[in-house]
């Protein structure tokens, strides 16, 4: 999707290969089934078109939490920027724990407006879809370190009311305590959609690469 590279595959390679994500890089196929449960949820409720390379025309997505080793947030950002008409940008998270430069300076150069702030509450009036991340234990060197910024924020009931009524609330799973339960039954609360998508999305990826006629499915 444009950004770091993972290792190319060998030069007497035959078979198509899927990146089913790598490490704190990028996770390609979580951004596909991402961007389909967002259409799927809005052509529900009538927020924007079903077309999924449109649903996000004019919208605001905010990427919450653990930025810097959430390789979902890097490839859906990165997917985002590929739109013709993509989202704008606000990217939540403890400064420790921003977006790379990297990612950050790829959406720029393809004219996507992003928004880096620490304010979850400031933002969320005008998000259209919140995009949760847990932050990753298992990256940090120390428990000192994990400790200092987990828990920094936690999407519950509470929290939400100030969140548009047709808000689309995701979370690539697993979570710690990131989202609190009692926001589950929440009609906005679209993560356990989306995890099933996943199952979907990448049936039809494999099918693909093995030349199926997916119309004739």
């Amino acid at each position: 999707l444009g950004g770091d590279p993972t290792p190319p595959p060998p030069p007497a390679a035959q078979k198509p290969i899927l990146n089913a994500g790598d490490g704190v890089g990028e996770h390609p196929t979580q951004a596909l089934l991402d961007l389909f449960t967002v259409a799927t949820a809005w052509a529900e409720t009538g927020a924007a078109p079903p077309d999924v390379l449109a649903c996000l025309a004019g919208k605001q997505l905010t990427l919450l939490g653990d930025l810097k080793h959430g390789r979902t947030t890097h490839s859906l950002a990165l997917l985002c920027s590929r739109l013709a008409a993509p989202p704008s940008l606000v990217l939540v998270s403890p400064p420790e724990l921003r977006m790379p430069q990297a990612v950050c300076d790829k959406l720029r150069a393809r004219g996507v407006a992003v928004e880096e702030t620490d304010a979850l509450r400031q933002v969320l009036p005008q998000t259209d879809v919140l995009y949760v991340t847990r932050v990753q234990r298992e990256r940090f060197a120390t428990e000192e370190a994990y400790r200092a910024v987990a828990g920094s924020y936690v999407v519950d009931k509470a929290l939400m009311e100030a969140a548009p009524p047709r808000c689309v609330v995701l979370h690539p799973l697993p979570r710690v305590d990131e989202i609190s339960t009692d926001f589950d039954a929440d009609p906005r609360a679209r993560y356990f959609e989306q995890m099933e998508n996943g199952m979907y999305v990448r049936m039809a990826l494999l099918a693909l690469v093995l030349g199926a006629d997916l119309a004739a499915l």
